[in-house]
């Protein structure tokens, strides 16, 4: 009996320890992409992209977007890729930005009242809840454009006429990417389009990646409104889009490329932008546009996201609070019918015989007693 305890006990430890190793494995494994390119830290750290936000400017000819990430992770370095339909000018972007989008956008919020009183309200529950989110490649092949530092970013602005070189220059530089990234930039290197290479690295030493980082802001001559998506393919997580568009008119993405279908959480015309909002669209009325998308499964992503135009139909989110109609600072109206009535018609019924009471009677009048 002991031995057999001791062997149950044994493959117990092994599964155990087993499992504390694959575990072990998973926290140091680098995440390689994020919705917008690939996003690799140091080899023995690891980095997760929590949310990517962009907002995406098209006036008809040039396209500029602002992204910013929210990751999470040990890494102190990390480095992404973008490919770009045309020679790119990358400064800094304004961190305003994404709050004014969101003061813009937010929900309308209604109360929608009820008559009978469900589980959160009295006498079901006390607690009343309200029922309420440079220099040339080592590569032959690359040609290196421009390289400046802006902030927490080392930025490359490289073109590529082969994926291999374009891979062995961005290994030569400090950029560890996996092998299966090469085959993923074919399509861009086809269509002879150009890339941003970033690697970011906080200014203060010691300093791990976590967070909301500041924005960058990339300009390019594009004849469509694109969103790169494709190197997204790459990612090990699922993923989450928030895309923001301003146009001339309202714009949805064509497909969903592979992921969940978009969600349209506001579309309208901003009349009169201000701030960082007007900085990036000008101060004239402009059509804005907010998308969120899932990602449950990204190696499904089999495109970039190209905008089209699409009605001009106003949408807001409604939030709604239902809450039980009261009257007279708080008391229940299904209290007042359901108790009140038997003694409203109790009361109409006393009232009743007491006028009755006080009529007079005409029958009677002048009639004295015989006795």
């Amino acid at each position: 009996m002991r031995g057999t305890h001791s062997i149950l006990i044994g493959r117990i430890l092994t599964a155990f320890v087993a499992l504390l190793a694959l575990q072990a494995v998973s926290l140091v494994a680098p995440a390689y992409a994020c919705g917008c390119g690939a996003m690799v830290p140091d080899p023995s750290r690891r980095i997760g992209v929590d949310r990517e936000e962009s907002a995406v400017r098209w006036d008809g000819r040039t396209e500029t977007i602002v992204m910013r990430f929210r990751v999470h992770g040990d890494a102190e370095r990390a480095a992404w890729i973008m490919p770009v339909p045309g020679r790119a000018d990358v400064s800094l972007g304004d961190p305003e930005l994404f709050d004014e989008i969101a003061r813009l956008t937010e929900p309308e919020r209604r109360d929608r009242f009820h008559f009978w009183p469900r589980e959160d309200d009295w006498p079901f529950d006390t607690d009343r809840g309200d029922g309420a989110g440079a220099a040339p490649g080592a590569g032959t092949g690359v040609g290196v454009v421009g390289r400046e530092r802006l902030g927490p970013f080392d930025v490359a602005r490289l073109t590529a006429a082969d994926p291999d070189a374009l891979g062995d220059w961005l290994r030569a530089n400090g950029f560890d990417l996996p092998d299966r990234l090469t085959g993923a930039l074919r399509p861009y290197v086809e269509r002879k389009w150009e890339y941003v290479a970033v690697r970011l690295a906080p200014e203060e030493k010691g300093t791990v990646l976590r967070g909301e980082l500041t924005p960058l802001r990339i300009a390019f001559a594009s004849p469509e409104p694109v969103y790169p998506m494709r190197l997204s393919r790459l990612a090990k997580t699922p993923q989450t889009l928030g895309l923001s568009i301003l146009s001339d008119h309202r714009m949805e993405p064509r497909s969903a490329i592979g992921g969940d279908r978009p969600e349209v959480t506001f579309a309208g015309r901003i009349e009169r932008p201000g701030g960082a909002v007007a900085a990036l669209a000008g101060d004239r009325p402009v059509h804005l546009t907010v998308l969120e998308q899932e990602s449950p499964n990204p190696e499904r992503i089999d495109d970039d996201h190209h905008l089209r135009r699409v009605a001009d139909i106003p949408y807001r989110q409604v939030i709604r609070t239902d809450r039980l109609l009261t009257v007279a600072g708080g008391v229940p109206v299904w209290l007042l019918t359901v108790g009140g009535g038997p003694l409203l018609v109790a009361g109409a019924a006393i009232a009743a015989v007491r006028a009755s009471r006080r009529r007079p009677n005409p029958a009677g009048a002048g009639v004295r007693s015989a006795a």
